[in-house]
């Protein structure tokens, strides 16, 4: 069960009943980038789960319940467990459910990918800062310049590494972590940054067939469609392209 297109929940909703026993609920929204990055675990590792959608422009009380802020994505579990914070999420998901492990289990490879989650951690903002300017007609050159360094230190790990994902030569919990954000450069109008980057471009290539990745992809024209609409306020943008 998935339920990644089902229309977004807002105020004046009714709260969503019980998780079923056996079930894990994401609260998500199907643009978000670190709800893609929770959502890529747990398809890769075939998790049951349920997706609760929601509207973050229109908040339902009720999910205030279920993080502070009002934030996403937020996991639940048929105890009434709620774990946040995308990257927290994943590492949860990891350890608490049977199959194919995602983290390495040798303690210094799996500090390894933590270690470099944080070397990341400029490159989310950085492409919000440009997606933002661009949409608003400023001058972001500094902006890509600024990223377009922190694509080179990525490119330096792979040259370094000489293998052909983040984790090694094959797709582990790390490239999930990072994924959804290369999925946006070209949506966000930035695919130039990692034209100086061929061993980022060849990893891209290589994520991008990879049948997780894949099971998410947005269209193009359903990502611009729903930027166009987000970017002017309209309360149905989180539910572009749907029909039901």
């Amino acid at each position: 069960m998935s339920g990644d297109d089902t229309r977004t929940l807002g105020k004046g909703s009714c709260p969503p009943g019980p998780v079923p026993e056996g079930m894990i609920r994401i609260y998500s929204m199907r643009f978000c980038p670190y709800s893609h990055r929770t959502r890529l675990v747990l398809k890769a590792k075939g998790i049951r789960h349920e997706v609760i959608n929601i509207n973050l422009r229109n908040k339902p009380d009720w999910y205030y319940t279920k993080h502070p802020l009002g934030q996403i994505p937020v996991l639940e579990n048929s105890q009434c467990q709620l774990i946040y914070e995308s990257a927290v999420a994943c590492e949860y998901l990891d350890d608490a459910y049977p199959g194919r492990k995602l983290f390495p289990h040798d303690p210094y490879e799996r500090a390894r990918q933590k270690m470099l989650l944080e070397l990341f951690c400029k490159v989310p903002p950085l492409t919000k800062e440009c997606l933002v300017a661009l949409r608003c007609g400023r001058n972001c050159a500094d902006l890509k310049a600024a990223l377009r360094q922190e694509f080179c230190n990525l490119e330096e790990i792979l040259d370094y590494q000489n293998s052909a994902f983040f984790g090694g030569d094959c797709i582990s919990m790390i490239d999930y972590l990072l994924w959804p954000w290369f999925e946006r450069l070209d949506v966000y109008g930035i695919a130039d940054c990692v034209n100086h980057t061929p061993a980022l471009r060849i990893w891209m290539a290589a994520m991008k067939r990879d049948p997780t990745v894949c099971s998410l992809f947005v269209d193009k024209n359903i990502f611009l469609g729903f930027l166009n609409l987000y970017f002017q306020n309209h309360p149905n943008a989180f539910d572009f392209g749907l029909h039901c």
